[in-house]
């Protein structure tokens, strides 16, 4: 298990000896093929990487061990209860709900050693795995197991800088042991790194096409890393090479949206279910198992309005905002497949009343009048004692990246009628059951990432990318209050950066200084 305390300054700054040793423990997968490997302790370190099979698991932790802590309601009271789609007085996780977060709140200190516990591990591979394989060992499975490790090392960045903007950029945990307090990189810097990893990961992993074997899916291909470029690329307003990336993904007929016109009605709900994990929309997904606190996905939990639909003693610790219920176009076939509303009938979401369920009309989590349905499974049976399920949550998907493309050909502007931009948005309108248009802004293209991708946690992001000013004025008219009792934030442009972590900030005083430029040599 990953120790993870802020009672050395060594903690965050992991030595290459522990990182090994948690690698050995750590190998976590949702699939059973992740798991079948021989016993950890009849290896030593050198005689642990003697095949394939034991190179491809070395990155099984990366996919959902490291980042329980980010994921376990950091990133939701971030980026859902921030941004204004999720709704909650939970004091744990409501400090973004009037953006009154403090560098004490402890999902900032969450967000920050998960991040870094990714980087730190991705480090230790990329560093040691070349010299701790046999001579068995084939070169592209060593190519494309450190093509995995930039890959994840790239994404935990990728988080962090825009949580942070500037942070320490660091490639060896093992060289800062002894010296562990180190100078923020500024987010330029950040950037350049992600994408140099990303590249690495194009140029090394292998080349997929998703089918209809998910157990083949769960590890990131060539199009994962293009795909992520591309939204690192838009970020950055870098729209031609951002468009020519989502383009050759695109193209390349990897992914493809799931469900589609066979059922229409279901599939945008069908790409949350257990069975449906690593599908073929599927580009990066966390991968959740059962066993232990650290290894499970907990939305069921958090996210189901009440014990009556998950396998726990408690739910509801988030609810729907009154902004996000209201954001809905009639006929959007996502509503219910992402928020509950009284007398919304579920077939197949087993609950303590039998095999389907209807909600009630006095649903009331968080006093919000209506109830989170995007992640929640039900008493399905195979949740452990704590309510985690081997449900995979979605770091991106396909139907994102039509957006992205359509999003780099408006390039800024404040609408469009491009062909291709519109063929890429009217995808994602018609699967919702929308109709098509003619045209677009670049206030729809937003609104239209926040229905598609509500409780995945993007949208705090996306008012982090747009205009401050723009973004205090979208916040500014979110009600931000329960049912009954509206309530308004008064947001100012520096609030969509979030302080340091205290706990770091008194480990590593530099993190109060100026960036300096990063020495890529």
């Amino acid at each position: 298990m990953l120790n993870f305390n802020n009672e050395s300054m060594k903690k965050f700054y992991i030595d290459y000896k522990i990182i090994i040793a948690v690698m050995l423990l750590g190998f976590l997968s949702c699939s059973d093929d992740f798991l079948e490997r021989p016993p950890e302790d009849t290896y030593s370190l050198d005689e642990f990487y003697s095949t394939d099979e034991q190179v491809e698991a070395s990155t099984n932790a990366l996919y959902g061990k490291t980042w329980f802590f980010l994921h376990n309601k950091t990133l939701y009271a971030i980026a859902e209860v921030g941004g204004g789609n999720a709704f909650t007085y939970s004091s744990d996780v409501n400090g973004l709900r009037l953006l009154n977060i403090t560098s004490t709140d402890p999902v900032l200190t969450d967000a920050w050693k998960s991040c870094f516990a990714t980087v730190a591990q991705s480090n230790s591979l990329i560093n040691l795995l070349p010299s701790r394989v046999g001579d068995e060992v084939d070169q592209e499975v060593l190519n494309n197991t450190l093509g995995e490790a930039h890959f994840m090392r790239a994404l935990a960045y990728f988080y962090l800088v825009r949580l942070w903007r500037a942070v320490p950029i660091i490639e060896n945990n093992a060289e800062h042991v002894n010296d562990p307090q180190l100078n923020t990189n500024p987010q330029e810097d950040i950037y350049r790194f992600i994408e140099s990893d990303l590249n690495y990961a194009i140029d090394n992993l292998y080349a997929k096409t998703r089918g209809s074997n998910y157990e083949a899916n769960g590890h990131v291909s060539k199009g994962s890393a293009r795909a992520l470029m591309a939204k690192v690329l838009l970020y950055q307003e870098k729209y031609d090479e951002a468009r020519a990336m989502a383009e050759q993904v695109i193209n390349s007929g990897e992914f493809k949206l799931f469900g589609g016109e066979q059922l229409p009605n279901e599939s945008f709900g069908n790409l949350y279910k257990i069975e449906n994990n690593n599908n073929e929309e599927s580009i990066v997904a966390w991968q959740w198992t059962l066993g232990n606190y650290f290894t499970g996905n907990y939305l069921n939990t958090m996210f189901a309005y009440s014990s009556i639909i998950n396998n726990s003693t408690y739910g509801g610790t988030f609810a729907p905002s009154q902004d996000l219920l209201n954001a809905f176009e009639p006929g959007d076939l996502r509503r219910k497949q992402t928020v509950m509303l009284p007398g919304d009938y579920y077939p197949d979401l087993p609950s303590a009343n039998g095999p389907d369920f209807t909600v009630p009309e006095d649903i009331d989590p968080q006093n919000a009048g209506a109830g989170i349905k995007k992640y929640v499974v039900g008493k399905n049976g195979i949740t452990d004692g704590n309510g985690g399920s081997p449900n995979n949550t979605y770091i991106m998907r396909y139907g994102e990246l039509f957006l992205i493309h359509a999003e780099a050909i408006l390039a800024g502007a404040q609408s469009t009628a491009n062909p291709a931009a519109l063929e890429s948005y009217n995808t994602i309108r018609e699967r919702a059951g929308l109709q098509p248009v003619n045209s677009f802004t670049f206030d729809d293209l937003l609104h239209e990432r926040r229905i598609e991708l509500a409780f995945e946690g993007d949208y705090w992001f996306d008012l982090g990318r747009i205009s401050p000013q723009k973004a205090v004025e979208i916040v500014a008219a979110q009600n931000r209050g329960d049912e009954d009792n509206p309530e308004y934030a008064d947001p100012r442009p520096t609030d969509f950066i979030l302080p340091y972590p205290s706990s770091e900030l008194i480990l590593n005083p530099k993190l109060g200084e100026d960036p300096i430029p990063y020495n890529f040599d």
